[in-house]
């Protein structure tokens, strides 16, 4: 299934110094969200508040984005959001919100993107830091045009992190802390619909330039190899 986007691996070169150089050349177009720093002038008025430095993280069930999340987060300071976090704990607060996206849930349906996505600005706006990590958001092109009409940001980095179908049904059996409903039938529709709807998104963000496809096998070091020198390389323009 993943044979249509072979081609976005192209984005991540297998020389550790031609990747960073590659992901250097895309940084001009966004210096000025990476430097977080308020520039005084004479007769200019320095912003207030950095601009927020943001990275969706995308890929199917067992594609291993939940480990390479928390490696992200522990190495370049990043806050992480999980839009189904957000949405599980919007129905634990018993609000009308809540009560919606579970009732959505039950019907089979998808939550709402305006619902989730003011789900994660008012996360983004509570928090103190500028970096957000968000985890398996957007799912789909709705779930990108509102986030873009919301929040008026776009992302700097666009994570797909690339498993072979047959490596990702194998990981979701095995591991311990899976959804109660995992076997191989609900994991195959679950890959099917991330391919349907994701890769509309996917295809979006690789024309856009901000797509880094990783590819998901091997340890998981040796994967957070492909994953570091993309944000070293912005730490380091930002520094310069």
């Amino acid at each position: 299934m993943w044979r249509r986007v072979v081609s976005l691996s192209s984005f991540i070169s297998s020389s550790r110094t031609s990747f960073v150089a590659q992901t250097a050349s895309r940084l001009n177009t966004c210096e000025s969200l990476t430097t977080g720093i308020a520039q005084q002038a004479k007769g200019v008025i320095a912003p207030k508040e950095k601009t927020p430095f943001i990275t969706f993280v995308l890929g199917g069930p067992g594609s291993g984005k939940g480990t390479q999340c928390i490696k992200i987060v522990e190495t370049f300071g990043f806050t992480h959001l999980s839009a189904g976090d957000l949405l599980r704990r919007e129905i634990a607060s018993n609000s009308a919100d809540g009560a919606m996206i579970l009732n959505t849930i039950k019907e089979g349906k998808i939550v709402p993107s305006q619902v989730t996505v003011k789900l994660i600005q008012k996360d983004m706006e509570s928090s103190d830091n500028d970096k957000f990590l968000i985890d398996g958001f957007p799912r789909t092109e709705e779930n990108r045009v509102s986030f873009d009409q919301i929040i008026s940001v776009e992302p700097n980095v666009v994570l797909f992190f690339d498993c072979p179908e047959e490596e990702m049904v194998k990981r979701v059996l095995n591991r311990n802390q899976g959804r109660v409903d995992d076997n191989l039938e609900t994991i195959k529709k679950r890959l099917q619909v991330f391919e349907a709807l994701s890769l509309p998104v996917i295809n979006y963000y690789s024309q856009r330039g901000k797509l880094y496809t990783i590819k998901a096998i091997g340890t998981e070091d040796e994967i957070f190899e492909q994953v570091r020198p993309i944000f070293t390389a912005f730490e380091l323009h930002a520094a310069g």
